[in-house]
């Protein structure tokens, strides 16, 4: 005996205005599912237009008779724990945002190799130079980077060679 769904607050087009503002697309795709359900289509033909087979429907109208539309939101998994932690991750922050000193660190500017080697020295920890290009986009850092400057540049010669003609 197909699973009835209980929970009668919201009709079939309310579910799929509900699929509409839904962020999450497997969200949207569970509405409108239900959404068929509701409208007396079968559970085979419900369960296909979802991309999901008829077990996987009755498991989401579960959910959805328990907690609701927010219950149709996929849960957090919990998965492999980061290999910084975030006070690391903090202090990766303020290395990068600091940018490095020559004199300390030998390079001019950051790149991910050399991260790679600070995270190994500082840390302990040992990440490909991928992890670190990851870690850096979780930080909210970009591959922009201002144009690199010799340490030893003449800052008043530079201005002094620019050209100094009249605009037109």
């Amino acid at each position: 005996m197909a699973l009835e769904v209980t929970r009668l607050e919201l009709l079939a087009c309310d579910l799929r205005s509900e699929a509409r503002r839904a962020r999450d697309v497997g969200q949207a795709r569970r509405l409108l599912a239900l959404a068929l359900v509701l409208e007396g289509a079968s559970r085979t033909e419900a369960a296909r237009a979802g991309g999901m087979d008829r077990q996987t429907l009755r498991d989401w109208v579960i959910r959805y008779n328990e907690a609701g539309v927010a219950g149709l939101v996929d849960r957090p998994r919990s998965g492999r724990p980061p290999r910084l932690n975030d006070a690391q991750m903090a202090e990766l922050d303020r290395l990068v945002e600091a940018g490095p000193d020559v004199a300390v660190h030998g390079v001019v500017r950051w790149r991910c190799v050399d991260l790679q080697a600070q995270i190994k020295a500082r840390f302990d920890v040992e990440l490909s130079e991928r992890q670190v290009g990851r870690l850096l986009h979780q930080l909210n850092f970009t591959r922009l980077s201002v144009r690199p400057r010799h340490p030893q540049a003449d800052e008043a010669g530079q201005e002094a060679f620019k050209k100094t003609s009249p605009p037109w």
